[in-house]
């Protein structure tokens, strides 16, 4: 029996879970974005400027909720500074709460001068300084780049916060950082293809948003699978309704079945959008990996585990 059954639950509950949804969001959006932004044609520009927008509302929302569940809200500073010591930072690279708020703040950073040059673009702002930021320019190309790495970070990193707890299943397997990864690029890619149509982006971006966003399923659905092999005996843990829940919720209907209808043309694709049970999927899979370990109690972990 893996020794993670012995250590106590963090307690994490729902204000967590929709940080780790939001901020997934957020990350691949913008990654998305300063993918087009550098390789992207003209028309793409409806799509990076959505990108944009949408993280730099998911890091101000995910920043938001983090704050809020810290037992004491107002000094979360602390994790940025040193208190007795300002205006020094605080910086523990080898802490992955440390890491993580440093990228977070750095991520809303670059996401707003993004979401900045976005508005330029449109003539919306029209200081200098907005102007250097307009799509095209050296500097949004700069910080699109910074910022898409960030973005790739922010996305995986609530899964590798998780392994280092030392709880059951998260701490039981080196792949919940990739998972997090890939689902964060998919309902990324699911939330810019909703949301396209209505910001004027071009049936080419479209196209490729959602053949983006079919392979990163794909990609999902396969760490998904090595993910749960690779928990060997504590994979017993799914025999629940959290594990049913994963199948049916996350695999079957946010990665199978918007894989399925992906695969159909356009024209046979009624009914709700696959973009949708995308993102509900994504939504589920956080869910389920929170729930199923912070549910976990010793003696059912012994009783499950035990010949």
């Amino acid at each position: 029996m893996s020794d993670t059954f012995f250590s106590a639950a963090p307690h994490w509950r729902w204000l967590i879970i929709f940080y780790f949804f939001v901020g997934g969001v957020a990350g691949g959006a913008y990654f998305l974005g300063a993918v087009l932004e550098w390789f992207g044609r003209p028309d793409d520009r409806p799509v990076i400027r959505t990108a944009y927008r949408v993280s730099f509302w998911g890091a101000v929302v995910s920043g938001l909720l983090l704050t809020l569940d810290l037992g004491r809200p107002l000094r979360f500073w602390h994790m940025l500074f040193q208190s007795a010591n300002l205006p020094h930072v605080m910086f523990k690279p080898w802490s992955p709460i440390s890491f993580g708020a440093w990228a977070l703040l750095l991520f809303g950073l670059c996401a707003a001068l993004s979401a900045l040059g976005a508005r330029a673009d449109e003539g919306r702002v029209r200081a200098p300084a907005a102007q250097l930021l307009r799509g095209g320019t050296a500097l949004a190309k700069l910080v699109a780049a910074v910022g898409g790495l960030l973005g790739f970070f922010v996305a995986g990193y609530t899964g590798v916060l998780l392994s280092v707890t030392n709880r059951p299943i998260w701490a039981d397997s080196p792949w919940l950082g990739a998972l997090f990864l890939a689902s964060g690029a998919s309902t990324g890619a699911a939330l810019l293809v909703l949301l396209g149509p209505k910001r004027g982006a071009a049936e080419s971006s479209l196209r490729w948003l959602s053949t983006f966003d079919a392979r990163a399923l794909v990609v999902e659905l396969l760490l998904l699978i090595v993910f749960v092999a690779s928990l060997g005996a504590v994979a017993r843990v799914w025999v629940s309704v959290w594990g049913a829940l994963l199948l049916v919720g996350v695999v079957g209907f946010g990665i199978v079945w918007p894989l399925v209808r992906h695969a159909r043309p356009a024209a046979d694709r009624a009914g709700l959008n696959p973009a949708v049970a995308v993102l509900i999927g994504g939504f589920l899979l956080r869910v389920v990996m929170l729930l199923v370990s912070e549910g976990i109690e010793l003696h059912r972990g012994v009783a499950g585990l035990l010949p």
